[in-house]
């Protein structure tokens, strides 16, 4: 069973669809908010920086910003409660709120390590807890989890990360089978290299090194995870849920 309000033939892919998008201030989160929203769906942008996300949203057409710690229970019930009055309906959840803490094994504290497992693990869980009682009542829905590249092949310095990365697929195919029946469907986007703020504060020969050893030979940008997110989010991915759609240029392939 599909959305009983597909969009007509050239409408927009989410024409009339709610999404709620995290860790959407900028970077990738913010090109996912942005594409969806080009698609036709009323986004709400969520970040820990109320006053960032409120700016990415303003420039959004039908979009709107809300700060929120993803690691606090009561924050993400707002979050979902307030779209769900905003905009009458939940169609699209992207878990995209993560952090990084770099170090070696050596130097990596526990803080460190637990911090990154709770804002991408725990962060997502709560919000998957929190939508789908909605989108189970409504018989649609699509949860997309960026998960990492570096989940699947670890990255040194990043215990962490890789782990978090990791346990997001696990996640994702447990939440897929427990809502399949409800048409709601759970995927998530592993991308790889990408340029955003982020990697670009990386050591330049380090950036390159890892460029590089992609089989493309460039890293990703924003938009083509954003791309990749658009399509599982629409009703051209209606049939596929529990699935881990890799951005990476065929890096770990």
């Amino acid at each position: 069973m599909t959305d009983s309000s597909v969009p007509a033939a050239g409408a927009p892919l989410l024409a009339g669809r709610a999404a709620v998008v995290t860790g959407a201030a900028r970077g990738i989160g913010a090109a996912i908010a942005r594409t969806l929203a080009q698609h036709g769906a009323r986004v709400v942008l969520a970040d820990l920086d109320a006053d960032e996300v409120a700016r990415a949203a303003a420039s959004l057409p039908g979009a709107s910003g809300m700060g929120c710690d993803v690691t606090d229970p009561e924050a993400v019930a707002r979050l979902i409660r307030s779209t769900v009055d905003q905009h009458g309906r939940l169609d699209v959840v992207v878990n995209n709120a993560g952090i990084t803490r770099d170090a070696s094994l050596k130097r990596m504290t526990l803080d460190d390590f637990e911090a990154v497992l709770r804002v991408h693990l725990r962060g997502a869980w709560l919000m998957i807890r929190e939508a789908a009682p909605v989108m189970r009542a409504a018989g649609r829905g699509s949860i997309v989890n960026i998960s990492s590249i570096s989940g699947k092949i670890g990255n040194p310095g990043q215990t962490n990360y890789s782990a978090a990365k990791a346990g997001l697929v696990g996640l994702t195919k447990a939440a897929a089978r427990e809502l399949a029946h409800h048409n709601v469907r759970v995927n998530a986007v592993a991308p790889g290299l990408i340029r955003t703020p982020m990697t670009e504060a990386m050591p330049p020969e380090v950036f390159a090194e890892r460029e590089a050893s992609i089989p493309m030979r460039r890293a990703g940008q924003p938009e083509e995870v954003a791309n990749a997110v658009l399509f599982l989010a629409s009703d051209l991915a209606s049939y596929i849920t529990g699935t881990v759609l890799e951005v990476a240029g065929g890096r770990g392939m």
